[in-house]
């Protein structure tokens, strides 16, 4: 079950706002395949500080991602591949197999045990199933422990363990068509991780600074740890290449989820770049985007975390996709849709081993702990967290196509990096895939805009999921 949190999110971005590279050595799994073994060799990888150009300008435009002048990314909470589309068809015309859930005679075949007992399952399965509801459990954690617990050393059979049956629902087309429809349009990674088995704070730490300092949990903590090198937003500014942090309003207050790292939430440039959501439809439609954006969605309404209804945050993501396709800067624009790690939820695929970005180990201090009465289970950064959905929604992305790349979050700073040029923050996005495979820049795939499917017409929302018996946690 999952270990309660003390503060929301909101009440602790409310606080915020007021204020030689190694390879993780892993255990020997013989099912894995190849690209989920650990990496024999560290030679030849870049270090933090280091170019994706050398020989070119440092924060400036690169010649090889010239097509693309404005680049979008919107992190969406706490849902794994298969949970959202693992029921996405799995082979279509020209198109690679979806490595999503496992269908044979019209049943779900994935499951889980009830329980482990020395890392061995015990007692009843629990097939993956189909949502009954948009509504969501409260019951699903994603926290350091329960994630370890669902990983169990690579058989991926501790979900239920860790946040009982409810990890195993899933949901599909009938409840996401908007977020299906994309996904049958435009390119998705089947193999793009969450960057750590832990919570939302580690992994977009990870997003804005490419490590997680040593953080593991959602709480008030990590607003004491500063990002040793920085920020993306930090190298940004330092550039002079635009962006900005359209948020949406949380119970009132504008609470950029950048907010989370010191270096952002004491920097007057960085608070000066936030704007409402409102603004961000705006300067889409007048043309006025910056070079970057990053999106908040309302992380009490339509975030997608439990126990939001999920078609508030499909609402979002459908207005927030019109918005590009019907801008005067389509043309040159990149989307970037994830979401921030699993949830609890099931998914199927091991985390492979991953490039340790520092040698800053997860702090062990009681008070940075989702639960200060539990030790942290052994783990480190060497390891991705679980799959999460990405979808790029782009007239220069390619149709059709399904990646097998691995990458995570900071495979979207290494992008950022390559299209400016800028140093790399950490070793782990200094050597991230930087996302290219997505792309064919001799011609637009998708110069006019396919027609995506509208979202669901009307939404129960957050009040009506609490009301028919989905709980949020204590304290929210």
């Amino acid at each position: 079950m999952p270990d309660p949190e003390r503060l929301t999110r909101r009440q602790l971005l409310a606080r915020a706002g007021y204020a030689a590279a190694g390879i993780g050595a892993a255990a020997a799994y013989p099912a894995l395949p190849a690209w989920a073994r650990p990496v024999a060799s560290v030679a030849g990888l870049r270090g933090p500080g280091s170019l994706p150009f050398p020989h070119l300008p440092v924060g400036r435009p690169t010649p090889e991602l010239r097509q693309i002048e404005h680049v979008v990314v919107l992190m969406m909470e706490n849902h794994s591949f298969d949970n959202l589309l693992g029921m996405a068809p799995q082979q279509l015309p020209g198109r690679a197999r979806v490595d999503g859930l496992t269908v044979a005679g019209g049943q779900v075949q994935n499951a889980n045990p009830t329980s482990l007992v020395a890392g061995q399952p015990q007692g009843a399965m629990v097939a993956a199933t189909l949502a009954g509801s948009p509504c969501q459990s409260s019951t699903v954690s994603q926290a350091w422990n329960a994630s370890h617990i669902a990983w169990n050393n690579g058989a991926n059979n501790g979900f239920v363990q860790a946040s009982g049956a409810a990890a195993m629902t899933f949901w599909d087309r009938s409840y996401l068509p908007t977020t299906y429809s994309l996904a049958e349009h435009f390119p998705i990674g089947q193999r793009y991780f969450s960057s750590v088995l832990a919570q939302t704070y580690p992994n977009r730490r990870f997003l804005f600074c490419a490590t997680a300092s040593g953080i593991t949990a959602t709480n008030e903590y990590t607003l004491r740890v500063p990002a040793a090198n920085g920020t993306i937003f930090n190298q940004l500014l330092r550039h002079g290449i635009s962006w900005h942090n359209y948020v949406s309003p949380t119970d009132g207050a504008l609470l950029g989820s950048p907010l989370i790292v010191p270096n952002f939430a004491l920097a007057p440039a960085c608070l000066g770049r936030m704007r409402p959501i409102d603004q961000f439809f705006r300067d889409a439609a007048h043309g006025r985007l910056p070079a970057f954006s990053l999106l908040d969605p309302n992380y009490l309404v339509s975030s997608e975390e439990a126990p939001q209804d999920i078609q508030a945050g499909e609402r979002f993501i459908s207005q927030v996709v019109s918005a590009l396709l019907h801008s005067r800067l389509w043309s040159k624009t990149a989307l970037f849709i994830t979401w921030d790690e699993h949830g609890g939820y099931y998914d199927h695929v091991p985390p492979p081993p991953a490039i340790t970005p520092d040698d800053i180990a997860p702090i062990t201090d009681p008070a940075a702990l989702s639960n200060p009465n539990v030790p942290l289970l052994p783990g480190g950064y060497d390891r991705y967290g679980f799959r999460v959905p990405l979808i790029v929604v782009s007239p220069w992305a390619k149709a059709d196509y399904v990646s097998t790349v691995v990458q995570d979050h900071t495979s979207i700073l290494a992008f950022l990096e390559r299209k400016w040029n800028l140093p790399a923050l950490s070793r782990r996005d200094a050597n991230a895939h930087p996302l290219t495979d997505y792309f064919d820049f001799r011609r637009p795939a998708f110069a006019r805009p396919p027609r995506i499917a509208a979202p669901p017409a009307l939404a129960p929302g957050l009040a009506q999921c609490q009301a028919a018996g989905f709980k949020p946690p204590r304290g929210t």
